[in-house]
Formats: C-alpha cells, sequence, structure tokens
C-alpha cells in the first residue's frame, strides 16, 4: 500500500492551517459514547511525510474502515451507517458547526454529491463536537445538505477508521471504493474541483481491478 499525492490549484485562503481546528482529542475518550457502533477494521492509516493528500493504491491493497453507524442528524429515532450504502462509493465528511473551514466547504460537498449520485456515489457525514443538536441541524438546512449525517458529538465513530487516524482535523473526507475500502483521505478544507475527480476515478473502477 502506497500514499500518494496530488495538488490541485485552491481559491480559498483559510488553507490546511485553517483546517485544523481544534485541540488533540485522545481516542480512549471517544470511547466513551454508546450511541454509535464501531467495529474494527483493516485500514491503517499511513501518511507519508505529513501529506494531508493521500491515495491509497492498488485497490487490491486497500484496507477496510470498521463497521460504522449512529443516530441519524436529522431524524429523531432513526439510524445510518455503512451497511446502507452497500456496493455504493462512499465519501465520509467529519464536519462541525462550530469549524470555519467546514462552512466554506459544505456547499463544494454538496454541489459533488448532487453531481455524483445517479452513479452509485452516497455521501455520509459524521457531525462531532456539537453538544447541541439543534444548532448542527440549523447548520444542515442552512447550507441545504440533502445527504445524511451520523451525529456522534463523543466521535466514537472515528474509531473506525483505526488507532493512527488523526483525530484533531476536521474537516477530514475518506472516500471508499464500493467494497467500502479506503481509496483516498483529504486532510483539510475541500473544493468541489478537488474532490470531484477523485470520485470520478473511484466511481469508475472496474470490478476486475477489486
Amino acid at each position: 500500500m502506497r500514499g500518494g499525492r496530488i495538488t490541485a490549484p485552491r481559491t480559498r485562503s483559510t488553507g490546511v492551517i485553517a483546517a485544523i481546528c481544534a485541540g488533540m482529542l485522545a481516542l480512549a475518550s471517544c470511547a466513551s459514547g454508546n450511541d454509535a457502533v464501531v467495529q474494527g477494521g483493516t485500514f491503517d492509516f499511513v501518511s507519508p511525510g505529513g501529506q494531508t493528500e493521500i491515495f491509497y493504491d492498488p485497490p487490491a491493497e486497500r484496507g477496510t474502515v470498521g463497521k460504522l453507524s449512529g443516530p441519524d442528524l436529522m431524524e429523531e429515532g432513526e439510524t445510518v451507517g455503512l451497511e446502507d450504502f452497500e456496493g455504493q462509493v462512499v465519501v465520509l465528511n467529519v464536519w462541525g458547526q462550530w469549524c470555519g473551514p467546514c462552512r466554506s466547504e459544505a456547499d463544494d460537498l454538496e454541489e459533488v454529491y448532487q453531481a455524483s449520485k445517479d452513479r452509485g456515489v452516497a455521501f455520509l457525514g459524521i457531525n462531532v463536537r456539537d453538544n447541541f443538536q439543534d444548532k448542527a441541524q440549523d447548520f444542515v438546512v442552512d447550507n441545504g445538505i440533502t445527504f445524511p449525517s451520523i451525529y456522534d458529538p463523543p466521535m466514537r465513530t472515528l474509531m473506525a477508521f483505526g488507532a493512527g487516524y488523526p483525530t484533531s482535523v476536521v474537516p477530514t473526507t475518506i472516500v471508499l471504493d464500493r467494497e467500502h475500502r479506503v481509496a483516498a483521505v483529504f486532510l483539510k478544507e475541500l473544493l468541489a474541483e478537488d474532490l470531484q475527480p477523485v470520485v470520478d476515478r473511484i466511481a469508475a473502477e472496474d470490478t476486475q481491478d477489486r
């Protein structure tokens, strides 16, 4: 397994530093929640040289994330998780309404979702560190976000990405292939032009490459 990096033009000044919105959280503290379901996978997070755009290829060498589900942010009493998107490419986005870069990239994520959903691409948000659910719900409504999110204030679902995953970086976007193996990780705010070609490439992967 190897990581690589591509560069894409950016028009926003927030950059990587602005993407790190919060201090370190110990993974053990994330495990204290009991409202999200997580089981281990085979994914081993690797960030060569501290890169913020990481790609895992070839497909056969990708690791899977753990089973991941939790309360639906917008639908009381409902749950949502990876099992709802079997056979689909899934774009996971870790976000919080308190995070400036999350606000900046919200419209870009929705743009890519709308452009890709008819090709078997799903988006699933993971809302973290928002202790007031109504504020997170207002964020979704105000930004016109139409894909679902797990409501996970204690960040317990992030355990599905393994012990080496940097829980301090918000927003983070993780692209899973159709077998829910990790194909790409972005540890920064995204523009549509950053994400769309990656989603297109992974959605177009031939089944023989799996």
